[in-house]
């Protein structure tokens, strides 16, 4: 398999799609942060982007909207190599705090939309409306840095969306907020999306990704590892049911299951999350469930994204692992042959 091939390919993204990143290699001295990252972004929809930290998540959305300069690789947008032209449609968030901590909320919002060409009129009325959707209209008089971390989260959102954006890249959105908060940011993405504008963001609260994207990637160590629909995702692997016998909260009924029909994952509450093993049927599972008594639950389950990240993430440290290894056993080899 080539290096830089995909370990978890479940769906390619469709070609032609707004965003693409091709081939992206960044190197900081010694240290690789982009090593081949290839993957597309389609318009109208909420695209996750997902990896450890230091996976070259930042690197790559900074590479988007111009911060970072690539050491090989080309960013395009609708088809054309990005240029300020198309920036100026882009509205980003990184995610440590990027305002002006000093400066009135809503003057500043005005600001950021005049540098994105807009006439001071309509920057003003955007500013007004943004601060009322994402609930900070009583702080817009208020310096930004007396406002709290979830309320500087709300504004550096309303920063990005202010220009009315054609690509939004967010960098940890949900980050400090509360679940009024989350909930808030998701209802705007989700709306955004909607009215066709793309949304590509980065976040390690994996049950926001679930809720909120249709399609994802996974990168670790700079390169691509999985990508899919999330449903698609969350069904991939071996097949896992969920039993409950009634009279068992510890599930010894099911350490008496054959090793070749399936391999009890947890057991929690009475219930037992088994994984089947391949070619092996469903049926025997229950028989064996409805022998030791009565079965209160018997279904097929979906894995979660933060399992579905693991196997992919872990996939990866094997591999990175595996080439740790194999260096050093040759450079041990060097060493003794030049003795």
């Amino acid at each position: 398999m080539d290096d830089h091939e995909t370990i978890h390919r479940v769906t390619t993204t469709p070609a032609g799609g707004a965003l693409e990143l091709l081939d992206l290699r960044r190197n900081y001295g010694d240290v690789v942060a982009l090593d081949g990252l290839t993957f597309t972004v389609p318009p109208g929809q909420v695209f996750g982007f997902l990896g450890p930290n230091g996976a070259g998540k930042t690197t790559a959305m900074r590479a988007v909207v111009g911060v970072v300069a690539l050491d090989h690789g080309e960013v395009r947008w609708r088809g054309a190599p990005v240029d300020a032209q198309a920036r100026r449609t882009f509205g980003y968030m990184p995610e440590e705090r990027g305002l002006y901590p000093g400066m009135i909320v809503l003057e500043q919002l005005e600001y950021l939309g005049r540098l994105h060409g807009m006439s001071a009129g309509d920057a003003r009325e955007a500013a007004r409306r943004w601060v009322e959707r994402l609930g900070v209209a009583d702080k817009a008089a208020a310096k930004l840095e007396t406002l709290s971390q979830g309320n500087q989260q709300r504004v550096q959102l309303a920063a990005a969306l202010v220009h009315e954006p054609d690509l939004l890249v967010l960098d940890e959105p949900f980050a400090g907020l509360d679940p009024v908060g989350v909930d808030a940011m998701s209802e705007v993405l989700t709306e955004r999306a909607e009215e066709g504008v793309t949304v590509l963001f980065s976040s390690h609260q994996l049950d926001l990704v679930e809720n909120l994207c249709k399609t994802v990637v996974i990168i670790h160590c700079g390169r691509l590892v999985a990508q899919g629909d999330v449903e698609e995702l969350r069904r991939g692997g071996r097949p896992r049911l969920a039993v409950r016998v009634a009279g068992d909260p510890e599930g010894h009924w099911a350490q008496r299951l054959a090793a070749w029909l399936a391999d009890v994952v947890q057991v929690q509450a009475g219930t037992v999350l088994l994984t089947l093993v391949p070619g092996a049927d469903a049926q025997a599972v229950l028989d064996a469930a409805r022998a030791a008594g009565p079965v209160e639950h018997f279904a097929f389950e979906r894995r979660r994204m933060s399992e579905v990240f693991r196997e992919a993430v872990g996939a990866r440290l094997e591999d990175v692992n595996a080439e740790a290894r194999a260096i050093a056993e040759a450079a041990a080899t060097r060493k003794g042959r030049a003795r």
